[in-house]
């Protein structure tokens, strides 16, 4: 799938412009007017009605009801101070949000937060027009940058903001084209978007499953199995050993709890203390945090060293990181435990690739969920049953996890890209329409035939999993 935001070059464009003289519109035809939004919308402050749903206004741009979107993950408010009634058709503009995209137009009746301008047509316009020009104020930025010279450090974009700009404004008859055009046009592109999503979303999981795979069956398919005598681990390859994690260990630590470790002790230079934020990037490279020489001498049994698991138990649990050989000395923190393996039996790499794959995430959050501190903590992970062959075996086995990683990861990085170049050309020819850059004034929507031919994706070819 190839596609790029010039490809709004096969547009015609108006025949005369003139300069607008505002920067981010440039150039616009020379019959459109230019009008202060004021003068065109005002806020509208209705009172709610007893059976109003709450309309939420999301970053991509929809303004609905929320139970149309998902029932959970909001704040709920314990009173409804300030809450406003709304009516399908209107502009809803969030004052917090607005910056990154929480902005358009409603679908529904309902009611909305005192956060939110709901903003009417003060004359007879088009308004999904201006739900697509206003928004679009907002993902490139336009209301970031407006809001960084209203007030330091905020982008707050409020209706007295937004009724001081200037707009675009074509005919009405051309406004409800360009709408028209942009809901055509916009709706192939989005169903591109959602199939790359899509993709992306196999090809992760069949990473995945490669992982799982290799590092709980083997890379022999005819291989004897037999019962790992855990239920959520099943059948293992015959010749390999299973052991609770305890029995592997030569060290095992778990950070400083109490108030042997406060953020209050954290110094700008000294000896790094490491937590979840290095462990879940894998990066130990990130983070600022530090302890002085003299804290650092009566907590050296928490030093981490080359080679070193370390297991993340509060908060976000169950992440594994092996500690990298030119890692900066520190110690870990109270969110963190250290195990450091038997080198004999198993390698800290295929632990933590076994530890990270689906059925034992699985079994680390069922543990963590059931524990009294709802988290990890070194005694549920000593009873982790590990399943590993020789040593010599689970270095194949990171070999041929390498490999087939590195293909879907190639797969992954073009879907990304082609993702990014289709919202890339949904934005461009939103803009360009909006500001008169190209004419569409004689658009006729395509033919299922065509319509058909240009939204066929390229087929990707999908590594086997095992």
């Amino acid at each position: 799938m190839r596609v790029d935001a010039s490809s709004t070059n096969s547009y015609q464009s108006y025949s005369d412009y003139k300069d607008s003289g505002i920067g981010w519109l440039g150039k616009m035809p020379t019959h459109w007017a230019l009008i202060r939004s004021r003068y065109i919308f005002t806020r509208k402050q209705r009172p709610v009605r007893k059976n109003d749903g709450v309309v939420t206004a999301f970053r991509d741009g929809q303004v609905t009801l929320r139970i149309n979107r998902r029932v959970d993950g909001f704040t709920e408010s314990v009173k409804e101070i300030g809450y406003q009634g709304v009516r399908k058709g209107d502009l809803l503009i969030h004052a917090m949000d607005g910056f990154a995209g929480a902005i358009g137009v409603s679908d529904s009746d309902g009611k909305c937060s005192p956060v939110c301008s709901v903003c009417v047509a003060r004359t007879k316009i088009h308004m999904p027009y201006y739900g697509y020009l206003v928004r679009q104020l907002a993902v490139t930025n336009f209301i970031t940058s407006l809001a960084k010279g209203i007030r330091e450090r905020s982008t707050e974009f409020r209706y007295s903001d937004f009724s001081n700009l200037e707009l675009a404004v074509p005919t009405t008859s051309e406004q409800e084209t360009i709408a028209a055009f942009l809901d055509h046009e916009t709706a192939k592109i989005d169903t591109l978007i959602e199939k790359q999503q899509q993709l992306i979303k196999l090809l992760k999981e069949k990473r995945q499953a490669v992982i799982s795979h290799a590092v709980t069956k083997g890379l022999n398919p005819d291989a004897p199995m037999k019962d790992s005598g855990v239920e959520w681990l099943g059948e293992v390859p015959e010749h390999w050993t299973t052991a609770k994690l305890r029995y592997l260990v030569e060290e095992s630590v778990a950070g400083p709890y109490g108030a042997s470790l406060t953020k209050a002790m954290y110094t700008s230079e000294g000896y790094k203390v490491y937590g979840q934020q290095q462990v879940i990037a894998g990066d130990f490279m990130l983070g600022d945090y530090y302890i002085s020489d003299q804290k650092y001498a009566e907590m050296t049994r928490y030093t981490v060293f080359p080679g070193d698991v370390l297991i993340t138990v509060m908060g976000t649990i169950g992440r594994i990181s092996v500690v990298p050989s030119d890692v900066e000395a520190g110690i870990i923190n109270p969110r963190l435990v250290r195990y450091r393996f038997d080198s004999k039996r198993i390698l800290p790499e295929f632990f933590k690739t076994q530890g990270q794959s689906t059925a034992y995430q699985n079994y680390l959050v069922q543990a963590a969920q059931g524990s009294t501190m709802d988290g990890l903590n070194m005694a549920i992970l000593g009873r982790l049953t590990l399943a590993f062959p020789s040593i010599g075996e689970q270095r194949q086995i990171l070999e041929v996890i390498s490999d087939k990683c590195a293909q879907f990861d190639t797969l992954i990085s073009k879907a990304v890209k082609s993702l990014a170049l289709l919202k890339e050309r949904r934005s461009a020819l939103i803009s360009a329409a909006v500001t008169g850059k190209i004419d569409v004034r004689n658009w006729k929507p395509q033919s299922s035939a065509d319509k058909q031919q240009e939204t066929a994706p390229e087929p990707v070819a999908i590594p086997a999993t095992h």
